[in-house]
């Protein structure tokens, strides 16, 4: 981890936002969506509430409001399995218009689609105003297990590694006028990913055995031990803060 490596994600600023510790701004975000996870399904107004306090997140970050928003799609899944149960649901029904739907598939998918919605668009803005260099040493920080920390890296490191083998496989297949048109060449395909698959085994022995020379013994040195101020925490629990306060509104008025 001691180099950075920049993701579609990430949209370089210099707000206060992006000036805050990684590790802080996980534990502010993963608060806040435990608290939104917690607020009844009931208390509509309290998911237009967080949308706004979310608003006025982006706006602190200086991201814009479109940058988020397209990169909601990454939800796409949770929105085709919220319209369906209203169909699919059991209990009693109401009609809309032309169509028979169930009362409590109703309200399940607008608790999907609402939180879901809200945490996604969170974990949006984490990325873009933290790199991911920064996210990994942000989990090393809060004691995550030292192993899932290190598989997390060398996925990053090396994820761009095997697509980059991956494209020149595409490319020489294709300059041997080979085009995959249907199911009598995917035995071609299993073939190509067989081959990316043992290349990739034997590029992770290479660098196994490269750390192992160089001292490697099952951890990874901490790269940044500096801390965060009290200053940057509070900024950091204003956003789950607020939006205790709003959940817990929610239940008593429920």
């Amino acid at each position: 981890m001691g180099a950075g490596h920049a993701h579609k994600l990430y949209r370089h600023g210099v707000s206060p936002v992006h000036r805050l510790p990684a590790h802080v701004k996980l534990v502010a975000v993963f608060c806040f969506v435990l608290v939104v996870v917690a607020t009844p399904r009931e208390a509509v107004w309290a998911f237009g509430a967080y949308a706004l306090l979310l608003a006025a997140a982006v706006g602190a970050a200086r991201v814009p409001p479109g940058f988020v928003l397209l990169r909601l799609a990454f939800e796409v899944p949770f929105v085709a399995f919220a319209v369906l149960l209203p169909f699919v649901a059991e209990g009693p029904r109401t009609d809309v218009l032309w169509l028979s739907l169930s009362e409590s598939g109703l309200w399940g998918a607008w608790n999907v689609l609402a939180k879901g919605t809200i945490g996604v668009a969170a974990s949006v803005l984490l990325a873009a105003t933290t790199e991911l260099r920064a996210l990994l040493l942000g989990l090393q920080r809060l004691r995550l297990p030292p192993l899932l920390v290190q598989i997390a890296s060398f996925m990053v490191r090396y994820g761009d590694v095997i697509a980059d083998e991956l494209r020149r496989m595409r490319i020489a297949r294709e300059s041997r006028g080979f085009t995959a048109r249907g199911p009598r060449h995917w035995g071609v395909l299993a073939r190509t990913a067989g081959a990316l698959f043992i290349r990739s085994y034997e590029r992770g022995e290479r660098v196994h055995l490269a750390m192992v020379s160089r001292g490697y013994t099952g951890t990874m040195p901490v790269a940044d031990r500096a801390g965060a101020t009290g200053a940057q925490w509070s900024y950091a629990a204003a956003l789950p803060l607020a939006a205790l306060a709003v959940c817990l509104l929610g239940w008593n008025l429920v």
